[in-house]
C-alpha cells in the first residue's frame, strides 16, 4: 500500500491508537499552517542490536531468556496466517530523516527494507522449522499469559500485527532518495544478537540494567499491567 492507505489503525490496540493519534496531530498541523513543510515517516519495525534489551521489555517481557534465541535452540517458529511484518535497521532510518531535514520535500513516507518478515524468514534466522499454528490458538494462548501478567504485550496487540499493511517504499525511494543499506533479514539478525548478548545502550530506556538485578524492576512495576 502507498502513503494514500488510511492511518486509523486498529481501534483495540492501544499502539495503534496513538500512531494514529500523531496522523490526526499533524493533519490538523497542516491545515493550519499551510506555509510549513511537514514531512511525517512511517516505518516499519526498527531494528539494531543495542534496541534489543528495551525492545525485549516493551514487547516479550522478563521471562523471555534472551541467550536461547539462537540458531539450534529454538526447534520451531509458529507459522500465523497473516504474521508478516516490514523491517529496517535504525541507521537506514536515521539516513531517511536526514534526507528529509535537508531537501525541500513534503508529506508522508513509508520506510521498509527488503524483504517482508513472516514466518520462514524468522525460522531460517533461527534454524527452525516452521509449524501452522492457528491464529485462534495463538491469541487465546497470549490472552491468558496477558491476564496472569506474565507478558506486556496484550492480544488486541496481536490483533493490530495480523491487519498492519505491506507498504509500498516507492515515493522514499524516488522523491527522498532514499536507498537502505541494510536489509529487513540484517537489522532482524542484529537485533537477535543484541538479545543474546543483553546488549544496550547508556540511556535509561536502552540501558539493559533498566530492569533491576534478574529483571526484578519489570516484576514489581507490573508486566502486562498497561494496555
Amino acid at each position: 500500500m502507498d502513503e494514500s492507505w488510511p492511518t486509523h489503525g486498529w481501534p483495540t490496540a492501544a499502539y495503534g491508537r496513538e500512531k494514529a493519534y500523531v496522523e490526526r496531530l499533524l493533519d490538523t498541523f497542516e491545515a493550519e499552517h499551510p506555509d510549513r513543510r511537514v514531512v511525517r515517516m512511517r516505518p516499519g519495525f526498527i531494528f539494531r542490536k543495542e534496541t534489543a534489551s528495551q525492545q525485549r521489555r516493551l514487547f516479550a517481557g522478563p521471562l523471555v531468556p534472551g541467550r536461547i534465541v539462537r540458531p539450534g535452540l529454538i526447534p520451531v517458529v509458529p507459522d500465523v496466517p497473516g504474521l508478516r511484518f516490514q523491517a529496517l535497521h535504525a541507521a537506514d532510518a536515521g539516513e531517511a530523516y536526514r534526507l528529509a531535514a535537508t531537501r525541500d520535500v513534503r508529506g508522508p513516507f513509508n520506510l521498509a527494507a527488503d524483504p517482508v518478515v513472516d514466518p520462514a524468514v524468522l525460522a531460517d534466522l533461527l534454524g527452525a522449522r516452521t509449524v501452522r499454528v492457528p491464529v485462534g490458538g495463538l491469541r487465546a494462548a497470549l490472552g491468558l499469559a496477558w491476564l496472569l501478567r506474565l507478558v506486556p504485550a496484550s492480544p488486541q496487540l496481536l490483533d493490530l500485527a495480523l491487519r498492519v499493511p505491506i507498504m509500498d517504499t516507492s515515493r522514499a525511494r524516488n522523491e527522498l532518495g532514499w536507498t537502505p543499506e541494510h536489509t529487513a533479514r540484517d537489522a532482524l539478525a542484529e537485533f537477535l544478537e543484541g538479545l543474546r548478548e543483553g546488549s544496550g545502550m547508556a540511556t535509561p530506556p536502552l540501558s539493559p540494567d533498566t530492569g533491576g538485578p534478574m529483571r526484578a524492576r519489570e516484576f514489581t512495576t507490573g508486566v502486562g499491567g498497561k494496555p
